[in-house]
């Protein structure tokens, strides 16, 4: 008997036609819901005014007009002069490439070093853990400022890159010990242990597997940790251990600020009111965008789950 042609039937099953759901793709405003948009707005004005100074400066820098010295703001000085006649409203552009530069600079080196120290301390043993965490605990027990002066009084003449050393290297402890929770969790997941029987080294493993896995977790301390080293600059530079007078910066300005404040006989608000508003918007965008950025790499990673 001859075998029945395949001709003759028809075949149908789960695979015989392909469903496609209708997706409504999103408009524009749709995609911007839940999105940091004012505050990358802000931020991106600053910025781009800090980056592109010279284009919106109407007055030089480095200028002292000894005949305006402590002007209020008028058409000329459109945010008055500071103690030395300079223009605030030019300075405090420049000014801010300095204190944008030293706060991304500290948070770059918070991240280094107490990614790799916590990802060191979460994969030792139990008895060189412990160490590593009370030799952590022992230098956050001092305060941050104390260390800050403290070290900057030993250096001498300071310029943004040796600042932004010192607060990075002063600021990495809460982020070790979170780093440091997080690979205790994951260090012996099956993936890990794989890679170690494979002959992986503690590089490739950090890098692969462990920092993709708490990077969201992280996210907000790194983030933030801008901000912060901004804020602290100013502080340095408004008790007088941070960068020099010559060297613009908004932590330099709020001292001469004040110190024309306190000198004056009739105050003169708008020398302060302008550095520290424009300051403080700069450094409040930050936790909006840590707030934001772990929200996207927690999506991230429960899509690729």
């Amino acid at each position: 008997m001859d075998a029945p042609s395949s001709d003759a039937f028809t075949i149908v099953g789960a695979g015989y036609r392909t469903h496609r759901p209708a997706v409504r793709k999103k408009g524009f405003w749709e995609r911007l819901k839940g999105k940091p948009v004012l505050s990358v707005a802000v931020f991106s004005v600053i910025a781009l005014g800090c980056l592109f100074s010279g284009l919106i400066i109407n007055h030089d820098p480095a200028e002292f007009f000894l005949m305006n010295v402590n002007e209020a703001p008028n058409a000329e000085f459109w945010f008055g002069t500071d103690s030395l006649g300079r223009d605030i409203y030019s300075i405090i552009w420049y000014g801010g490439r300095a204190s944008i530069s030293i706060g991304l600079m500290s948070a770059a080196v918070i991240t280094f070093i107490g990614v790799f120290y916590g990802c060191l301390s979460g994969a030792a043993s139990g008895v060189v853990d412990g160490a590593m965490m009370r030799a952590v605990e022992l230098l956050q027990s001092v305060p941050v400022l104390l260390s800050l002066l403290l070290i900057l009084s030993l250096m001498g003449k300071q310029n943004e890159l040796t600042i932004a050393l010192v607060i990075g290297v002063t600021g990495w402890f809460p982020l070790s010990r979170i780093v440091r929770s997080e690979v205790r969790q994951i260090r012996n997941s099956e993936y890990i242990l794989a890679s170690r029987c494979m002959g992986a080294g503690f590089p490739f493993i950090m890098r692969r597997h462990l920092i993709p896995n708490f990077v969201s977790a992280i996210m907000f301390v790194v983030i933030s940790s801008i901000s912060t080293s901004m804020a602290m600059e100013a502080t340095l530079s408004f008790l007088g251990l941070g960068l020099p007078v010559d060297e613009l910066s908004w932590g330099s300005m709020l001292a001469l600020a004040d110190r024309a404040l306190s000198s004056a006989s009739s105050r003169r608000d708008w020398m302060r009111v302008d550095i520290s508003v424009l300051m403080r918007c700069s450094s409040a965008v930050w936790p909006v965008f840590s707030r934001a950025g772990r929200r996207t790499s927690m999506r991230c990673s429960w899509s690729s789950i």
